[in-house]
Formats: C-alpha cells, structure tokens, sequence
C-alpha cells in the first residue's frame, strides 16, 4: 500500500490558514534542526509529482535506503507553508519564479535543490478546435495566481492572440496587454479550477499537471502548448533552506535525476511531461 495522504479542498483552506500563521511565527534564520533519522515526508501535487515520488518509492527507494512518505495536496500553497513550519521535509510541485515570488511575499525560505521536469502550459478548448477560431470577445480562463497568470499570457503573446508591453515581467496581468485584436475577455480563477472552467468559457489556459489530471493530453489536446526550450518553468525538489544536505534529501535528488525516472516520465506522459535532465 502506498502511504498517501489525500487532503480535501476544505481542509486545504483551513490548513492554508494554520499553515501559514505558523510559518508567520516560525524562525527567520537558515539552519534547521530536523530529525533526519525518520522517513523523509514531502508534498507534491496528484499528478504527476505524486506519481513520480510514488514510484520512486514502490520501485527505487528502498534499495537506495530512502523512508519516502508522500502527502499529496492540490493547492500551491500549503506545500511551501508546511515546508518553512517543518510540517513535512520537502516539497515538489513549483518552479523558480512562482518560488521566487512567494518566498517575497510570505517571507519564507525555500529554496530548490534539484530540477525534474516541465509541464507545458496549454490552452484548451471545448469550444473550438484552434486558437484562431476563438472569436473577437471570447472569454478565456486564466490562474489567478501572479506568476502562473503572466506565464498564461506570455503563452497567448508567443502565438500572436495578444501583445503585451514590452516591461510586462514574471508578474503581468491583464492590464500588461498593449494590444488585443480579438478583444479576449479574461477569467481569472485558482489554478486547480480551470480545467473545470472549460464548460463555462470558450477557452482556458491550464498548468500541465491539472491538465493531466483532468484526463486531457497536453501534447495532444492543447491548441496551444508551451516550448520546452529554453524554458524558466521547470519543477524542482524544493527544502527550507539549511535543509539542501540532509541526507536523505540528497537521496531523493539523485534518484529523482536517475535514468529510472527519465524513462518512466517519458513512458508514462508521452510529451505531456517532459524530463529537464539528461
């Protein structure tokens, strides 16, 4: 039996709360005292960090002597908040700029240690079949969130559906466009609901692994996808930082970059995931 814990949207909310007053409190300083000598417990999201941690732990783990425990969560930001209060040992979901930005704004202390994989962004549709046949007042779902909301309309600007200006950073917004020849209208919703959105406006950009998890085939289904070059978007294995040598996170880095993981990332997604190492 795998040991997984699910964590429902209402106790996200509330954990979010706690969570977070507690990384408030917590201490500012670098070093960690935690015990090492117990299973290491990190947070992912479902799909497909869980997956990937789950196999590590049913197929890798216990030869290279790693006590995995894997507690999944569906939001962006408890996964952090538990990581600062040492709720759980590490994390893998995010990417550098989302971290960045709420390491700023929460004052926390997280910090990346290896990078996995990215997720191309996508926009989809029940709608339409292509990002062109979107007509002039179409209305398209974004994340709320700051950084997953530019990376949105950086991906509408690279296909030519918007321009934004020129000092629109990791941070734009809507009001960072300088033109709109289709005259899109923008939904903006939590992350983890645009998938569900799809129903209600004529397209959506969704983050890769709530694409996945919503049964859609990022390589095949989206009309628009991400390009893996030269991409800032990549997912890490993340610690509170003072935590980059306990012993058992260097584990999982390597097993996590092992020539295992390549392939079962590839075998499994098919380029809806794409390994970010070689």
């Amino acid at each position: 039996m795998r040991n997984t814990a699910k964590i429902t949207t209402a106790v996200l909310a509330a954990g979010a709360l706690t969570l977070g007053l507690s990384a408030c409190g917590s201490d500012k300083g670098s070093s960690s005292s935690a015990d090492t000598s117990g299973p290491l417990v990190v947070a992912a999201s479902p799909v497909p960090h869980a997956e990937i941690l789950n196999y590590i732990k049913d197929h890798l783990a216990k030869k290279a002597g790693l006590d995995l425990e894997v507690k999944e969560f569906q939001d962006y930001i408890v996964p952090n908040t538990a990581t600062e209060d040492g709720s759980v040992d590490a994390n893998y979901f995010q990417n550098q700029p989302y971290l960045d930005d709420f390491n700023q704004k929460r004052g926390t202390h997280i910090v990346p240690v290896v990078t996995v994989h990215l997720e191309p962004l996508g926009l989809y549709s029940h709608k339409v079949k292509s990002a062109d046949a979107l007509k002039s007042g179409a209305t398209v779902a974004v994340p709320n969130d700051a950084v997953n909301e530019a990376r949105a309309l950086k991906l509408l600007a690279s296909k030519g559906l918007i321009t934004l200006k020129d000092d629109a950073g990791n941070t734009a917004t809507p009001q960072d466009i300088s033109k709109n020849p289709k005259n899109l209208k923008f939904k903006e919703i939590e992350a983890a609901q645009t998938p569900r959105s799809l129903d209600d406006v004529d397209a959506a950009v969704i983050n890769g692994n709530y694409a996945i998890a919503a049964d859609l085939k990022p390589a095949k289904d989206a009309l628009v996808l991400e390009s893996a070059t030269n991409n800032p978007y990549g997912n890490f294995l993340a610690v509170k930082k003072g935590n980059e040598d306990d012993p058992r996170v260097k584990k999982l880095a390597k097993l996590l970059t092992s020539p295992e993981v390549k392939k079962f990332i590839e075998d499994k997604y098919a380029g809806s995931v794409i390994p970010s190492f070689k």
